[in-house]
């Protein structure tokens, strides 16, 4: 992410699910809430939406009912005592796993007008290389892609780094090592997918940060708890809060006034 002024759209994929792809943009929310930053959470995983369960949050308007037009985003949109905000996601909803273009369009105009108001926007995609996920990717101005040391991750997430160069050529792609043993352990596994890339795409591909194993991560997910208020001082938190200030979403910037919407 450059330094400048303007609002940053950041999509958060993997190629595979278990990754903790969406315990990463929740406690990424909540690192740049921290820093001063006005953060809206989208869950945009459209087959299998959950970060209301990870966050405890009963049922209300969600992603589903503003594309389909039946309310605003504003009255979706909730604010999280953590400190950003949240458009919740439907889970199993067949009509947005299949996003047809109108509702695609629909989509991209609802961010734009989210990253007038919010200083960043905060993409949970499903897991995958499915059309809707390639098509959120496209959007965002810079497209973290979460994966681990399993050979599976590795493969998917070259696959996710491939295909979105060919859908956004000159699009900002960074990759996040979760679960990592050490931060030495998490190198290796960036290195392997620097590798690949270079050896196969010709370009290298840019480590965002690496967040290290931590058994209070579950622990915080049982209690339907963001990490960083459950466990603030633990190392995973830390390791997010470095990812928040590596992006360079948390430098200094003129604060924006709440929207309007």
């Amino acid at each position: 992410m450059s330094g400048n002024e303007s609002s940053r759209i950041i999509a958060i994929a993997s190629g595979k699910g278990g990754v903790g792809k969406t315990w990463l943009a929740i406690s990424l929310a909540q690192a740049l809430a921290e820093a001063g930053q006005r953060v809206l959470l989208v869950d945009a995983d459209f087959g299998l939406a959950n970060i209301d369960v990870q966050l405890g949050l009963p049922p209300g308007p969600d992603l589903g009912e503003v594309l389909a037009g039946r309310c605003g985003l504003g009255a979706a949109v909730r604010r999280h005592a953590a400190g950003f905000d949240l458009l919740p996601g439907r889970s199993g909803c067949g009509s947005l796993a299949g996003l047809g273009e109108a509702a695609a369009g629909r989509l991209g105009a609802m961010l734009r007008e989210a990253a007038a108001a919010w200083d960043a926007v905060l993409l949970d995609c499903g897991a995958g290389i499915e059309p809707a996920v390639r098509g959120l990717a496209a959007l965002a101005d810079t497209l973290l892609v979460v994966a681990t040391g399993e050979p599976t991750s590795l493969t998917d997430a070259y696959a996710v780094l491939k295909l979105h160069r060919r859908d956004r050529p000159a699009g900002d792609q960074r990759v996040v090592v979760n679960l990592a043993e050490d931060a030495a352990a998490g190198e290796r596994v960036w290195r392997s997918l620097e590798t690949a890339c270079l050896r196969f795409l010709g370009a290298g591909v840019p480590l965002a940060g690496i967040v290290r194993r931590d058994q209070r991560v579950p622990e915080a997910i049982r209690h339907q708890a963001p990490l960083l208020t459950r466990h603030p001082l633990t190392s995973a938190a830390e390791d997010v809060r470095h990812l928040a200030a590596a992006l360079n979403a948390v430098s200094p910037k003129k604060r924006k006034l709440h929207p309007v919407i």
